[in-house]
This record gives C-alpha cells, structure tokens and sequence, in this order.
C-alpha cells in the first residue's frame, strides 16, 4: 500500500472546489477550461442520497466502452468507498452529464470476470487500486 505522500493532492475545501467544477463544467458543455483541470472533459453523476433522499452531483473521471461508461469507486485511494458509490447501491438509477448530454443511466458493479477485461480500458486504476487493501469497485452506467 502507498504513502499518504504517493496519493494526490485534494483540495482543502473539496466540496467547495467540486462545487465550482460542476457549474463551469456545466456553463461550459461539459469542458473545463479554467485551472489545473483545464481542457479535461469528465462526467457529472448524479445520484439519491441513501439517507437523505436529495440529488447528489460529483465530479467523476470516467472511460468510455461503447455506449456504456466506466468508473471506478476509488474516493483517491481511500479504505472507504466514495457516498456516490453507496448511492448507488441502494437507486441505480442516476443522471449523468458527459459534455452537452444529459441522460438517465442504471448503474452496476463490475463482477470478477467482467472487472478482468474492463480493467485494462481504465488506465488509472492500478494507481488508486494500489493506495488501498480494498478492491476498487468498476462501475458500469448503461444509457437506461
């Protein structure tokens, strides 16, 4: 397992910086151009809070496979899985938003055999596995 030190930066305030990542990305059809994530084009998710029943929007990166999209649950490498992550465990049912789109989506979990050959097509996914012990779940979102 890695160091705190091998892990990447977060941001102190890191609802405030998702915050302001969600409305530029959204003022500007899914691009960032301002900062240090400034060209990149990631994935808004989301999701129903398992307790609080209230929508819940994050800022995820993501690959595509086909029609589907890829994610993992990583939270940075975290011993604990990311809140959008249980969200879905309890409604499937989300909002994604990936450049001008908008669209439903169910989402799933990777099993075994499915992770093995999804694996290779998330090329940051062996960095984030090896900062924790725990498997980080593959997440599958299908256009529902």
């Amino acid at each position: 397992m890695a160091s705190d030190a091998s892990r990447p930066q977060i941001p102190a305030d890191m609802k405030a910086f998702n915050e302001n990542l969600i409305r530029e990305l959204r003022a500007n059809h899914g691009k960032l151009v301002t900062g240090p994530m400034a060209g990149r084009e990631p994935m808004l998710l989301t999701t129903t809070g398992a307790t609080s029943g209230a929508p819940r929007t994050v800022v995820l990166g993501y690959r595509r496979d086909g029609d589907r999209f890829l994610a993992i649950a990583s939270n940075n490498g975290s011993d604990v899985a990311p809140l959008w992550y249980r969200n879905l465990l309890r409604d499937p049912l989300a909002v994604v938003e990936v450049g001008p789109e908008r669209f439903q989506v169910r989402a799933r979990t990777a099993g075994a055999e499915e992770r093995e050959s999804l694996a290779p097509k998330i090329d940051y996914l062996e960095r984030q596995q090896a900062l924790t012990e725990r498997e980080i779940p593959i997440v599958i979102f299908e256009k529902v």
